[in-house]
């Protein structure tokens, strides 16, 4: 689990691989990971719009940006929090994401850049 705090906003990522969607015989690895957004500043805030890097060992980065998370854009009140799970698939079964969301403090429009940190996805198989 790893956890950091941009203008009072905590995200939070844990991982998880997922053997029974992988066939590392196929080089296809996948994992989730569960975000969890919690809203520690004074402002009521909405995510509008995420942009991740995806790098997997050995091959070229991906990037992915687009309109919030998971078909939503939260809006969070103070002390609020958000959660939801996605995934990403890799090729090479080790790789880490990076990125950051862009909210909007809905009082007066004022746009956030929030990071999200950056964590790692191993598959079990491959530290053998």
């Amino acid at each position: 689990m790893v956890t950091e705090i941009t203008k009072g906003i905590k995200v939070t990522v844990e991982t998880e691989y997922q053997p029974a969607y992988s066939s590392p015989s196929q080089y296809h690895y996948v994992f989730t990971y569960r975000i969890t957004i919690e809203n520690q500043s004074d402002y009521t805030i909405q995510l509008l719009r995420r942009h991740w890097h995806i790098h997997d060992a050995g091959f070229s980065p991906r990037e992915v940006e687009g309109e919030g998370v998971v078909g939503q854009q939260p809006v969070l009140e103070p002390g609020q929090t958000h959660q939801y799970v996605s995934g990403c698939n890799l090729k090479s079964g080790i790789g880490k994401m990076v990125g950051t969301y862009l909210m909007e403090r809905v009082v007066d429009g004022v746009k956030v850049e929030v990071n999200i940190p950056s964590f790692t996805m191993v598959a079990p198989i491959r530290l053998n």
